[in-house]
């Protein structure tokens, strides 16, 4: 750190019953008030460099052998007004980046210019400042945090910004041209990621070298220095991202649904610091979110979901809320179930986590890169001139412009899965809405999951959850689900789950058993567990030698009719009994609503009655017929 030492006499000032004075042969004739101090001092060697002295003791002429001067409002306070008190006298001062500021205000305020004298301590400071100070990277960050304490003096002397130049200049140039500080050495307290080789990693650290030094700057001048930094030259975005991250990490506090509870029942007394330590938090938060780089993966989706957790915390404004929701829904694919556990601290409802954020994440993710549903209306003029192009081949390079831009269909696989866990976690919580858990799992279109083993996990989580559900709701439930899309395990433990509706079951042991002929394996017998089951809900197993066959009678509310169906054609009762059911039928023949049917639906008429052409027609038309009904 660089000082500068002016003057050579020694300190002969001292303390005589709350009154500073100077040891003189000359008797004291000035008193100067410095808010709640006094000076016993001599005009002489202050007047002959202080043009405000001068002015003021000409404007009151006072007989008394003593003149008062009042300076109520002095920058910098006591020790400012007693460096240049000193600097008068000719007593030894240091000065360094702690000091500067305060010195050079108070010299300002004093008018100790050069048309008072030459060589007064206005100029000295300002050589000191200008080629000592600026020159060194700790001492400009210093000087820089200085400032804070005299911000419009600071501002008006351009001291502030001259900092803030000298700091972004240093952070263009190599670390090698830079006496740099030690503390970017110290392990980042955020995580952050390291991938390749060492070398690589230590050619990363070497080029934010910077960060931990600025992150010790308030928000204000933080904000200032990074947006110098990133105007002045091509800063790579990661770098950037990095350091934001360092600054996140040093003052953003680990905040969680506990302690904003805890900040809810808070006295009374401490309710007004509580209210201004939020404030400071939100503020903080939000000027970071406004510095973060427009690249994708500029920083991690991790961090940005931090942010957003916090952001719903302090009650961040919607813009910012929106902003960092749009910025992780680019790049989604990247997040954990833990990161999108965000806690939902709304009044209207008493569910645990913010369901309806993660549903407008999943919608931004959905909206990225998307193109107008329609292509442009092209002119006549420009069909004329692509005559030799076919409308097929125009459709297509429609349609690839758009799949390039938007998200990747790895992407998509991994968010379905990504969302598949995370309603395994959120389902746990018994104040979730059903519908809410059906329109975040139907947020992923059927192609992104390649099975249904997490979702089906989910449902189950969530029925044992929610024990008060009806039949009626747990049959609404369970039409997401794509039991043909479950694999082995998950058929066995759904076969054997006392929560699923009836039909679901069936459907499950019906893919299963055509799965394995199929495959051309044999079809083994139903467990005990199981047979005890179907028997409970009327099912007879032991009669029947062959795949699953239901040809007796079930309760009401599951009831197909599969009446006259004969051995051979066993393996598609249970699609007869499935259509029978949804087309809203009881076991007499009569619908929901009292009107006879005739003597044989027409889905069942139309019914296939090979075993694999019923298996391909069943399923691609089932989703619709769940809907409908």
């Amino acid at each position: 750190m660089k000082f500068m030492k002016l003057g050579s006499r020694p300190d002969t000032f001292y303390t005589t019953e709350a009154v500073r004075s100077v040891s003189s042969e000359v008797s004291n004739d000035l008193i100067i008030q410095v808010k709640e101090s006094r000076y016993l001092l001599h005009k002489f060697p202050l007047l002959s460099k202080c043009l405000r002295l001068q002015r003021l003791c000409s404007e009151s002429p006072d007989s008394s052998p003593h003149q008062i001067v009042q300076l109520p409002d002095f920058p910098g306070g006591v020790e400012a007004f007693e460096l240049c008190a000193k600097f008068c006298y000719g007593i030894t001062i240091t000065l360094s980046a702690y000091n500067i500021v305060a010195a050079r205000c108070a010299a300002e305020y004093l008018q100790m210019t050069e048309d008072v004298e030459k060589g007064n301590l206005i100029y000295k400071l300002e050589v000191f400042f200008n080629s000592c100070i600026l020159h060194g990277w700790k001492d400009s960050i210093m000087t820089l945090q200085s400032t804070k304490a005299l911000p419009l003096w600071s501002e008006d002397l351009s001291i502030t910004s001259r900092c803030i130049e000298a700091i972004a200049s240093k952070v263009w140039s190599h670390p090698s041209k830079v006496s740099l500080s030690h503390s970017h050495s110290r392990r980042v307290r955020d995580d952050i990621s390291c991938n390749g080789s060492e070398s690589q990693r230590h050619k990363s650290a070497s080029k934010g070298w910077w960060a931990e030094d600025l992150a010790e700057l308030s928000i204000d001048l933080y904000w200032r220095t990074m947006i110098a930094i990133k105007s002045g030259c091509k800063m790579p975005s990661n770098i950037i991202g990095d350091a934001l991250k360092i600054y996140a990490s040093r003052w953003l506090p680990n905040i969680s649904r506990t302690s904003q509870s805890n900040r809810k029942v808070a006295s009374d007394s401490d309710s007004d610091s509580a209210s201004e330590i939020t404030s400071k938090h939100r503020l903080l938060l939000e000027t970071i979110a406004s510095l973060l780089p427009a690249e994708k993966g500029a920083v991690s989706c991790s961090f940005l979901l931090k942010l957003l957790k916090a952001a719903t915390i302090l009650n961040a404004s919607s813009s910012s809320k929106m902003e960092l929701a749009r910025r992780v829904g680019l790049q989604l694919e990247e997040a954990t179930v833990n990161d999108l556990l965000i806690p939902s601290l709304s009044y209207t409802n008493d569910m645990l986590y913010d369901v309806e954020l993660v549903m407008t994440i999943l919608e931004q993710f959905r909206l990225q890169g998307q193109s107008p549903p329609t292509s442009p209306p092209r002119s006549r003029l420009a069909v004329e001139r692509r005559r030799s192009r076919s409308a097929e081949n125009i459709d297509f390079e429609f349609q690839e412009s758009r799949r390039s831009s938007s998200a990747s269909h790895s992407s998509k696989l991994k968010v379905a899965k990504l969302v598949d866990r995370y309603l395994q976690e959120v389902s746990k919580d018994v104040n979730l809405p059903m519908s809410k858990f059906i329109a975040l799992a139907e947020a992923i279109p059927d192609f992104a999951r390649h099975d249904h083993d997490d979702l089906y996990k989910a449902i189950d989580i969530y029925l044992k959850a929610h024990p008060q559900l009806n039949k009626s709701e747990r049959k609404r439930l369970c039409r997401i689900l794509d039991c043909k899309k479950l694999s082995m395990e998950a058929c066995m433990h759904a076969a054997q789950n006392e929560l699923l509706p009836l039909r679901v079951v069936v459907q499950v042991l019906f893919f299963e058993q055509a799965r394995a002929a199929a495959a051309g394996g044999k079809v083994t017998d139903l467990p005990s567990n199981l047979r005890a089951l179907l028997t409970t809900h009327g099912f007879d197993p032991l009669k029947h030698t062959g795949p699953l066959s239901t040809t007796t009678s079930i309760h009401a509310d599951d009831q197909w009719s599969v009446s006259g169906l004969k051995s051979p054609r066993s393996r598609s009762s249970t699609l007869r009994m499935k259509l029978a059911e949804d087309n809203g039928f009881d076991e007499h023949g009569v619908t929901r609503n009292g009107i006879e049917r005739s003597s044989k639906p027409k889905a069942i008429r139309g019914l296939p009655n090979q075993p694999k052409r019923m298996l391909s027609k069943l399923w691609p038309t089932n989703r619709g017929t769940s809907e409908k009904n």
